[in-house]
């Protein structure tokens, strides 16, 4: 009966340690000065007093954590839209990239189609040369051309497939951009209300 009870002590011992260790943790995660916005509301909450008042919950938050909190909130937003014009700016890049290669297909397309056409003729240069001299060369000429051809391709599909990643890319960061900026008001809005509610009760209160 008396081990039963020793062990009863410690392990309560334990579990008062645990709690104590996750709450300090908790607390040391939270902080207006690292981590997520979202941590930093939670920290803001949980630093703010509160009191009810005709079955109403008020908060209670420091101006200077709210100053901090603001300041934070616009520092990420600006993050945000500098990403957002880099990401616009590589798209510009990857479109000029896109017109240049389709200028260089449609000009190896028309050469093609240029030698493809004179093939049956046996001048070359102004040079009268034997057949199979002159299938040789004007063979050669299409394997090149044709291998260049299809590095634009290559390259024109390459730049498209970026371009859509960095638009896809873009569309994400524009959705997320607008529903934290959404989100950060509303909160903004929400604390500042309650803070001036606080205000207008205590200059009626004295």
């Amino acid at each position: 009966m008396k081990g039963f009870r020793i062990l009863l002590l410690v392990l309560s011992a334990l579990a008062l340690n645990l709690h104590f260790a996750n709450a300090q943790d908790e607390s040391e995660e939270l902080s207006l000065d690292k981590g997520a916005i979202t941590n930093q509301f939670d920290f803001i909450y949980k630093k703010s007093g509160n009191y009810r008042s005709e079955g109403k919950r008020y908060e209670v938050v420091r101006v200077i954590s709210l100053d901090k909190l603001r300041q934070n909130v616009l520092d990420t937003l600006e993050v945000y839209a500098k990403k957002e014009n880099e990401l616009k700016a590589t798209i510009s890049g990857h479109e000029t990239t896109i017109t240049s290669l389709n200028e260089k297909l449609d000009e190896t397309t028309k050469n093609l189609a240029g030698v493809t056409e004179e093939k049956d003729s046996m001048s070359f240069l102004g040079i009268l040369v034997s057949k199979g001299t002159y299938n040789t060369i004007l063979w050669t000429i299409i394997a090149g051309l044709l291998g260049l051809l299809l590095f634009f391709i290559y390259k024109f599909r390459r730049s498209n497939i970026l371009t859509q990643e960095a638009k896809t890319s873009l569309s994400e960061v524009e959705e997320e951009y607008e529903d934290h900026r959404r989100r950060a008001l509303e909160r903004e809005q929400k604390i500042s209300r309650q803070l001036q509610d606080e205000i207008n009760k205590y200059k009626k209160a004295k």
